[in-house]
């Protein structure tokens, strides 16, 4: 079952009281608005980093990196995804 809300004129919406607790959103809480196939999710991204703590568990091999090897890789990271956000950017702009 849907739940209405209004635009305003600046674009902003609000989110409805219910669904701001089913979802555990606060103010100063980010969102995300995703396209799947024409249609749009809302998802809260209101996870901290401490949250995903573990969550991968440790290196398959047992292995362990150094600072600047993390800092490599990490860098690696953010490169390719500036690289894809620029790709799409420009995709979206044709």
């Amino acid at each position: 079952m849907g739940m209405p809300s209004k635009i305003t004129s600046k674009g902003q919406i609000t989110v409805p009281k219910a669904v701001r607790k089913r979802l555990n959103l606060k103010a100063g809480d980010s969102v995300e608005f995703v396209e799947v196939n024409g249609e749009f999710i809302f998802k809260p991204r209101n996870l901290r980093a401490g949250d995903l703590a573990g969550i991968l568990g440790p290196p398959p091999s047992g292995e362990t990196l150094t600072i600047d090897q993390m800092n490599e890789a990490i860098g690696q990271a953010a490169s390719e995804d500036d690289r894809r956000i620029t790709r799409e950017w420009r995709k979206g702009r044709k």
